[in-house]
C-alpha cells in the first residue's frame, strides 16, 4: 500500500485493515514455517503496511499535520 492510499482511510478503515493484515501475516507465517510460501517478500512487505498504517493512526493521535511540512520543506 502507498502511503496516500493509507492517509484518505479514516480511522475505522485503517484498524479494519490493520487487524486483517495482521491476520494474514499469522496465516503466512504458518506457511512459511511449513514451507508452503510462495513469496517469502510478502512478509517484508506486510509487515511495512502495518508500521505505515501505526505510523499514519499515530500522527493522527498526536495532531501531526504532514502536508504543511511537506509544504515547507519545497
Amino acid at each position: 500500500m502507498k502511503i496516500k492510499e493509507i492517509r484518505n482511510l479514516t480511522n475505522d478503515e485503517l484498524n479494519a485493515k490493520l487487524v486483517a493484515i495482521k491476520s494474514e501475516l499469522f496465516n503466512l507465517r504458518f506457511q512459511h514455517a511449513t514451507g508452503n510460501l510462495a513469496n517469502p517478500m510478502l512478509l517484508n512487505s506486510l509487515k511495512k503496511d502495518i508500521a505505515k498504517i501505526k505510523t499514519v493512526l499515530t500522527e493522527r493521535e498526536l495532531n501531526i499535520n504532514t502536508n504543511s511540512d511537506k509544504k515547507a520543506k519545497a
